[in-house]
């Protein structure tokens, strides 16, 4: 029996509209959108499928929307017997991974994930901070390049060979950029994100994170759910602290992608809006076998050849 992971988006996959179809077809996924309202006590259904846009796109709204599509497909998946092995999650998507291994009881992960929306966005004020991704140059010359330039700037996420992001003040990473473009990157992009999320910048997020993280109550994960900190399957009493630091450090998901296949993990399922995980997965191994659940419609397809 091949083994299955899955695979949990982040923040920039988000779009109106997403998830409306499985809640229409499902009334698995349609009771995770109610619990949400609930737990939130407002319709997030309503900002998600009507928008606007802007509205969404503010990070206290966008965390607890991703997190509420990937629970709602993930709960189609199990009742249709498909459940994961083990779980990696990039950003954001790391609290979805922990509500599927049963760490984190949904209502208990949403109003977890608006604070730390909350919490990201205020640590920076609008315009100080920039992200971009950088495309096409070896990360350890991205690295050097953010090294070598003054102020706060350093490589936010490891996504897969060829592909990073760095994040940190924006004329620090506005410098980095064009460092990179000269040393020969393929493609340079400034990302539409709020914050410089996962850098030093946003170490008081992380700290005043912490109590809302051990108020919740984390248990230890039924399955195998890879940490974006050490790339290294959690331990359960590695759950809060690595949550806090998860925050201001650099997300590894390519090292917890290729944990995942070390242990023979074979087949993926990215469970949520988007398919950018699903191409990491085929730069990180072209072997191994992705299937991305982005529409109700595409789920036939996958329940025949995982089943």
């Amino acid at each position: 029996m091949d083994k299955l992971g899955f695979l949990f988006p982040g923040q920039g996959s988000q779009y109106v509209g997403m998830g409306l179809d499985w809640a229409g077809k499902f009334k698995e996924a349609a009771e995770v959108f109610e619990e949400a309202d609930l737990a939130l006590n407002f319709s997030l259904c309503e900002v998600i499928w009507e928008g606007p846009v802007e509205f969404l796109a503010q990070t206290e709204v966008t965390q607890p929307a991703l997190l509420t599509v990937s629970t709602a497909i993930s709960r189609v998946l199990k009742a249709h017997g498909i459940v994961p092995q083990a779980a990696v999650g990039l950003s954001l998507g790391e609290y979805s991974a922990l509500v599927a291994a049963e760490s984190l009881s949904f209502s208990a992960a949403i109003r977890l994930v608006r604070e730390r929306g909350r919490l990201m966005q205020q640590a920076v004020p609008l315009g100080q901070g920039k992200v971009a991704a950088i495309m096409g140059l070896e990360t350890h010359i991205v690295e050097e390049a953010c090294a070598n330039t003054a102020g706060l700037v350093s490589v936010a996420n490891y996504n897969c060979p060829g592909q990073v992001a760095i994040a940190g003040e924006a004329q620090a990473v506005a410098e980095a950029m064009q460092k990179c473009q000269e040393l020969g990157a393929k493609r340079v992009v400034t990302l539409p994100v709020s914050a410089p999320f996962h850098t030093s910048l946003l170490r008081g997020a992380g700290t005043a994170l912490r109590p809302h993280l051990e108020r919740a109550k984390l248990l230890a994960p039924q399955i195998p759910v890879a940490s974006n900190v050490t790339g290294e399957y959690f331990a359960p009493h590695d759950l809060v602290p690595l949550l806090e630091l998860q925050v201001s450090s650099p997300v590894r998901f390519e090292a917890g992608v290729r944990r995942l296949l070390a242990d023979g993990y074979t087949h993926f399922v990215e469970v949520g809006p988007g398919s950018t995980l699903s191409s990491f997965i085929k730069r990180i191994d072209k072997g191994a076998t992705v299937y991305s659940l982005d529409k109700a419609d595409s789920l036939e397809r996958v329940l025949e050849v995982l089943r």
